[in-house]
């Protein structure tokens, strides 16, 4: 199935429109148009990329810090870290740093960051993605120095830190806070709910002062708008420009996102707990078809929930063909043993999830009708799709296919198995015992032994249980203004550091 999609007069209309009062801003402050808005600034929900990308490591901070070229962790507020027990780490902090507010950053204040972040009070991402089924807790051993110790050995304990966030101890416990204060280079200095938020630059931050003055952020969900707004001058970046969009090689840059598209079933409820109905949606889905017309077509099939380049992606998992008459032999089947094969399933998107997510979904459902199954699609806002992908899980429920992006740009598989395939895990429709026992069994493990049993947990969940419907590993394209000299990269997944941006000398 093949799409053409264009660009309408009335859309272009509306990206060029005149802007004269927002585009009354400093020379060194940059506006960057994001494809969704924000619903909180909260520091513990940073993995998410409509917030991260706004305050992750610009306003708020994490201990230690992932290279992406390396791939190796390096410090951020903490100088440096050992092991000096099984079970028991030791990180030296940075002297000298405050938050925004005006107090000090010390190892007080990195306990009181992680009990937040753990306090069950709040269903922080943090909490429940990366610390998930985790039992940790932290001690202050002097102002400069903090000890974390684990019930079980976590190998890779700093890069876990990388995920934890640093605000100031006057954040309040047990609610979420839309004004976040840290260390960072540059702090909020206002939310205008619905239309932008802003951040401006941080005069007393404890490292080299960054070129960028402050940024402006905005939202627009249709990729031909905030493409045209970089065109034309109201912008000088946006994240998610669509294939149809990305026109110009010279300001659009592809890079490798560490996102992977997929559909989540409802495990549990009548059809979808037949796996003969679950092997015909993955067949009935034509993923090549939309490759290079709504997906780009650099993005890759997927298997798994992972990368190529996470520790414990599956190299021999094959991805699913396109057989849509396989697949309505099985819905045949299915339907002559009783199996309620006619009931409506309801398909599950958001607006600007990804360029061209609506045309995705809309198509997706028209190929699973083809087969024969009964569909509903639903497009939600992100507060009531959140509602939807995290648990608990509402009662009397339909039966639902939810389009997800999993992002895992930390290199490890931990930071996915449990939160999606845990019997616990905030995400996850799973329950199945051996693929628990796996989950375990893998975040105590180093090395090859590490990768081969998330490995395994893959291949289960693909091949022996058929959980889900592994869509693509994805790529984006940035649109980059001719202001800026920047080359996104992998972290620019749920990241975009403002310090790293540089100014072109103006001719």
């Amino acid at each position: 199935m093949r799409m053409m999609l264009c660009v309408t007069g009335l859309t272009l209309a509306l990206a060029t429109a005149p802007a004269a009062a927002e585009a009354q801003v400093r020379s060194d402050t940059v506006t960057i148009v994001l494809p969704a808005a924000p619903d909180r600034l909260d520091p513990c929900e940073t993995p998410r990329s409509v917030i991260g990308r706004i305050i992750r490591q610009n306003v708020v901070e994490t201990l230690t810090e992932l290279d992406y070229a390396t791939s190796r962790i390096i410090p951020r507020l903490a100088e440096s870290w050992e092991e000096t027990a099984l079970n028991r780490w030791r990180f030296h902090l940075r002297a000298g740093v405050r938050f925004h507010d005006g107090s000090s950053f010390d190892a007080a204040a990195v306990v009181e960051a992680l009990e937040r972040t753990l306090d069950p009070a709040l269903t922080c991402i943090t909490r429940t993605k990366y610390f998930g089924g985790i039992d940790i807790k932290a001690e202050a051993i002097d102002p400069l120095t903090v000890e974390f110790v684990t019930a079980t050995h976590v190998p890779i304990l700093p890069t876990l830190l990388a995920q934890l966030s640093i605000s100031s101890p006057a954040t309040p416990r047990g609610v979420y806070t839309n004004e976040p204060v840290g260390t960072g280079p540059y702090r909020l200095a206002g939310w205008t709910q619905g239309e932008s938020v802003r951040l401006e630059r941080n005069p007393a931050y404890w490292g080299e002062e960054p070129a960028i003055g402050g940024a402006r952020y905005i939202w627009r969900s249709e990729s031909s708008v905030a493409a045209a707004m970089v065109e034309t001058g109201e912008a000088d970046l946006a994240f998610a420009i669509a294939p149809q969009d990305a026109t110009d090689p010279a300001t659009d840059k592809v890079y490798p996102n560490s996102d992977t598209a997929l559909f989540r079933l409802s495990l549990d409820i009548p059809p979808l707990n037949d796996r003969r109905v679950r092997e015909a949606i993955n067949l009935s889905i034509d993923r090549r078809a939309f490759l290079g017309t709504i997906i780009s077509g650099e993005a890759q099939l997927a298997t798994q929930q992972v990368g190529p380049s996470a520790l414990g992606y599956n190299a021999a998992l094959v991805p699913w063909p396109y057989d849509p008459d396989r697949a309505t032999k099985l819905l045949a089947e299915a339907r002559a043993d009783g199996v309620a094969v006619d009931r409506p399933l309801r398909m599950i998107g958001r607006p600007g999830m990804f360029a061209n997510s609506n045309e995705f979904v809309e198509a997706a459902a028209e190929m699973l009708r083809s087969v024969g199954l009964n569909v509903r699609l639903d497009n939600l806002e992100m507060s009531q799709w959140l509602k939807e992908a995290n648990k608990p899980f509402a009662e009397r429920r339909m039966p639902n296919l939810l389009l997800t992006m999993h992002d895992n740009n930390s290199g490890d598989a931990s930071f996915t198995a449990f939160f999606k395939y845990g019997s616990e895990g905030r995400q996850s429709e799973l329950h199945d015992a051996h693929v628990d026992a796996l989950i375990a069994e893998a975040g105590a493990a180093s090395g090859e032994n590490r990768a081969h049993l998330y490995g395994e947990v893959f291949r289960t969940v693909y091949e022996d249980l058929v959980a889900d419907v592994p869509l693509f590993h994805m790529v984006n394209v940035m649109r980059v203004g001719p202001r800026l000299d920047f080359t996104p990269t992998i972290a620019n997944a749920v990241e975009l550091q403002l310090a790293r941006l540089r100014l072109r000398p103006q001719s």
